[in-house]
């Protein structure tokens, strides 16, 4: 009896120890983290997610909470979806999340992120950023490229009207990536794509493909022991798609060091029209610059306009003109600019509730919707720990959404962007001051594209509601808003619908 009462006292104290040794280890090697559902082996959370990952995380945070924690595949990750946790992640500890995470298809595309997107946080991106605000993409550089983007709407408006004369629909979406290539591809070298340069024509054909691969899902990003295989192929369609970039850039900068060397030796100044890939040239030669970019950086920075100026624009675009066809109004556009001559960009300032339709746009339809960080460093976030290199999804989409500071929040009212008196709500700014309202993200990682955008976005889509009224077969006349998969925000289906000339005649630009 005396043994088993001994015996009892041991497996006891042995459990209580075991129980406490448990609880410190897990207190020592596991800190807080945030709420997170259950999770697979291998897999993580990818059951949970679905071909439209910024919804099913809503979904998952609706259960957990703002601020969540799953693993995609092997992949640390945190989602970030409330005003106040974005505030405080972008704001409070913005210097720990200032990383930008590394896929496969980033890795190639970018050269080994000699890019700026992916750059990791540090003097080149700095000197980069420092480059973008002040030169590329300035407001200098802008003024000097406005002939392009008023050319570019006008090839938009005769393609239009001859739709409209010919009765013939029109997949709006593949227009409006047509004239943001157009534009870029201009910009950068001063060609279109739709015309005969071979070299423009294939910009765009691999824009398209890099797009196409970025949002498919690749197993080597996310399950460890695929690192090093490739078991869909991306790898190997990667490597052929880079050497076609590869080439095609490598001409182009070939062309435009001719034309200058050309330039040098007949001694004249100024003959050259000063395109972003000049400016770039002009930089690497210059032996005083700050940091030197070589031309694997030239190249990579030429991928990033491609990319991130494409998509952004036309799918701000599709979004917005759906809206509109579903919303009509164009009261103020008649009032402001009248009927005998198409809106230009000098309006835009004149046309608050054009500003007003155009937040309401990226409010509902964010062209990125889950914006990529990674922890360079452990912080606490709300009191819950996040390891250095975790994956960090913020959610502009949900932020936009969220029914505590946007009231009936997934109705289209573009007069919650106005006072009373009908001018702008200046607090609500697309550039991230107000941390419910992110279209282009905040901080130091912000978009430098966003003035570019809003230009181009504001008065196209002025153009569109001034010089055309739009029908759309089906669905009593109206678009289905319905997202579709990917990393960007694109259209479930395409707004296919037929321009009706609203302006007769429409005026000349």
């Amino acid at each position: 009896m005396a043994e088993v009462q001994e015996y009892m006292i041991f497996l006891l104290i042995s459990l209580i120890s075991v129980v406490l040794l448990r609880a410190f280890l897990k207190k020592r090697s596991f800190p807080r983290l945030p709420p997170s559902p259950l999770a697979l082996p291998i897999i993580g959370h990818l059951h949970l997610l679905g071909p439209i990952a910024h919804q099913a995380f809503a979904k998952i945070s609706s259960r957990y909470g703002p601020l969540i924690h799953v693993y995609l595949g092997s992949v640390p990750c945190v989602v970030a979806s409330s005003p106040e946790i974005c505030k405080e992640i972008l704001k409070t500890h913005e210097v720990s999340f200032l990383g930008r995470p590394k896929t496969v298809v980033s890795d190639y595309v970018t050269y080994g992120s000699q890019d700026f997107t992916f750059a990791p946080y540090g003097d080149y991106w700095r000197f980069m950023k420092k480059l973008c605000v002040s030169q590329l993409l300035g407001g200098q550089t802008l003024d000097m490229q406005q002939p392009i983007r008023r050319d570019e709407m006008k090839y938009l408006i005769e393609f239009l009207l001859e739709k409209a004369k010919a009765g013939e629909s029109v997949n709006m979406g593949s227009e409006f990536t047509r004239m943001a290539n157009n534009l870029i591809s201009r910009m950068v070298m001063s060609q279109r794509c739709s015309e005969d340069e071979k070299e423009a024509v294939e910009v765009r054909r691999l824009v398209l493909e890099i797009n196409e691969l970025t949002g498919k899902f690749n197993l080597s990003d996310y399950i460890w022991f695929c690192k090093n295989l490739d078991l869909q192929g991306i790898k190997k369609r990667l490597k052929v798609l880079h050497h076609r970039l590869d080439v095609m850039i490598e001409k182009i900068i070939d062309e435009h060091q001719k034309e200058r060397r050309n330039l040098k030796q007949r001694n004249k100044e100024g003959e050259v029209a000063k395109d972003l890939l000049h400016i770039l040239l002009d930089i690497a030669e210059d032996e005083s610059s700050e940091k030197k970019l070589t031309r694997e950086n030239i190249k990579a920075f030429i991928v990033d306009l491609f990319i991130g100026g494409t998509d952004t624009s036309a799918l701000s675009l599709e979004w917005g003109l759906a809206e509109l066809i579903n919303h009509p109004n164009v009261q103020e556009i008649d009032s402001v600019v009248g009927k005998d001559r198409i809106v230009q960009e000098s309006d835009l300032p004149r046309l608050p509730y054009l500003h007003a339709i155009v937040k309401e746009t990226l409010r509902l339809h964010p062209p990125a919707p889950l914006i990529p960080r990674e922890s360079t460093e452990d912080s606490t976030i709300s009191g819950y720990h996040i390891p250095g290199k975790t994956r960090l999804f913020v959610s502009i989409w949900a932020v936009g959404r969220d029914p505590k500071y946007w009231e009936d929040a997934l109705e289209f009212k573009p007069e919650r962007f106005l006072q009373e008196d009908g001018s702008a709500k200046g607090q609500l700014d697309v550039r991230g001051q107000n941390y419910h309202f992110l279209p282009f993200g905040t901080g130091r990682r912000g978009c430098p594209g966003t003035s570019l955008t809003l230009l181009v976005v504001q008065t196209a889509l002025a153009a569109m509601i001034q010089c055309f009224e739009w029908k759309v077969e089906g669905g009593n006349g109206t678009v289905d808003m319905e997202e579709g998969p990917g990393i960007t925000l694109a259209k479930a289906q395409p707004l296919v619908c037929s321009p009706v000339v609203r302006l007769n005649p429409v005026p000349a630009i």
